[in-house]
C-alpha cells in the first residue's frame, strides 16, 4: 500500500496544513540591538508600558545606519527600528579593514574618538560604538568615548565620526587633482607659472657671496673709548 508523503503529518508545530510559526528569513545585513528602553505611564487604572529599541544595521562593507523604533511591544519596536536603520544607511570611507585617519565625532553630549590601528589589533570598542563599527565592516580600530554615556548620543557621535572620513582617492575626486600621502596632512602641489618665475629676480644669497662681503665693525654699546697706552711705556718694556 503506497502512502502519499504529503498526507503524513510532520513534527509538532509543522505539517502539510502549515501549522506553527514561519521560519525567519536570513537577512543579508548585520543587525544589532544596542539598547531597549521601557517607559511607564501611570494612569487611573495602573501603568501602561511602552518600549523603544535602538538598532544598528550594516552590510559590513562600508554601509551602516541606525534606527530608533517605538511601540507597545518589544518585537514591534525592534522591527520599526530595523526598518528605519535600513532606510538611513550611509556609505563610509574605509582604508582596508580600518579607517584612513583619526577623527572625533560629536552629537549632542556624546563625543567619540576613533583611531586607525594595525592588522591584528581588533575592534577596541564597546556598546554602541562597537555595534556601529562592526556593522560598517571595520576590523582593526581604537576608540574612546569622551562625552555622554547615553546610548543614542554615543551611536550618533560614532556615525558623525565615520561620515567625516576621507580617503586620498576621494579627496582627489573632490578637488579634481591628484593628492598623495595622508589625507589629513596632504596639501595639493601649487604649480608656479613660468612667466612668474622668470620675472622674479630675487634669488637667495649664496654662502660664497656672504663670505666675500667686508665684515661689519660693531661699535661699542657704552660709547666709551678704550684706554690708550703711551709710546714711552712701550719702548721701555721692549728695551728691558
Amino acid at each position: 500500500m503506497s502512502v502519499n508523503p504529503s498526507t503524513v503529518p510532520g513534527p509538532k508545530g509543522s505539517g502539510p496544513r502549515g501549522r506553527g510559526f514561519p521560519k525567519e528569513e536570513e537577512s543579508e545585513f548585520f543587525e544589532k540591538v544596542v539598547f531597549i528602553n521601557r517607559c511607564a505611564k501611570v494612569v487611573k487604572g495602573g501603568r501602561r508600558f511602552s518600549f523603544a529599541a535602538l538598532v544598528v544595521v550594516g552590510d559590513q562593507n562600508g554601509r551602516v545606519g541606525f534606527g530608533y523604533g517605538k511601540a507597545k511591544m518589544v518585537p514591534e519596536a525592534i522591527r520599526k527600528g530595523t526598518d528605519q536603520a535600513r532606510k538611513t544607511m550611509k556609505p563610509v570611507s574605509l582604508s582596508g579593514d580600518t579607517i584612513p585617519h583619526r577623527v572625533l565625532g560629536k552629537a549632542d553630549g556624546g563625543k567619540v574618538l576613533l583611531l586607525p590601528a594595525r592588522p591584528g589589533t581588533g575592534v577596541i570598542a564597546g556598546g554602541g560604538v562597537r555595534a556601529v563599527l562592526e556593522a560598517a565592516g571595520v576590523k582593526n580600530i581604537l576608540s574612546k568615548s569622551l562625552g555622554s554615556s547615553n546610548h543614542l548620543a554615543v551611536v550618533t557621535a560614532t556615525m558623525d565620526g565615520l561620515e567625516q572620513l576621507r580617503t586620498a582617492e576621494r579627496i582627489s575626486a573632490i578637488r579634481g587633482e591628484e593628492v598623495k600621502g595622508h589625507p589629513m596632512t596632504v596639501t595639493a602641489e601649487i604649480s608656479i607659472p613660468a612667466e612668474t618665475a622668470a620675472s622674479d629676480d630675487s634669488q637667495p644669497e649664496t654662502v660664497e657671496q656672504s663670505i666675500d662681503k667686508e665684515p661689519v665693525v660693531q661699535e661699542s654699546i657704552s660709547g666709551a673709548d678704550e684706554p690708550t697706552v703711551p709710546e714711552t711705556a712701550i719702548t721701555e718694556e721692549n728695551s728691558q
